[in-house]
């Protein structure tokens, strides 16, 4: 997860074979499955999301051919630390701090 906006745009262009400009989302996630980061140009320039979860992980569908396409709900379950298959939430912080 060191990359940035360049190094990941980079991955798009030559491992996914997609232009990184095009408004899709394209999500990348650490080898443990508790960190996300997601790229986006919003038409004016690069919009880079990281998010970590403190407890449990990102179920990330399987990967076939070198991307998966997923819907709206699809991603926001996944952001949430849902499990996308079974909507189950896997934990949430009873205190802050």
């Amino acid at each position: 997860m060191r990359k940035g906006f360049h190094g990941l745009s980079a991955l798009v262009q030559d491992v996914l074979k997609a232009d990184p400009h095009n408004g899709h989302l394209f999500c990348f996630r650490g080898r443990a499955s508790d960190r996300v980061k997601i790229i986006w140009w919003d038409g004016q320039g690069a919009c880079l999301f990281y998010k970590h979860l403190e407890r449990g992980r990102f179920v990330w569908p399987a990967v076939a051919e070198g991307s998966v396409k997923l819907t709206s709900a699809q991603l926001a379950m996944l952001l949430e630390g849902l499990d996308w298959r079974t909507p189950v939430e896997t934990w949430r912080p009873l205190t802050t701090g």
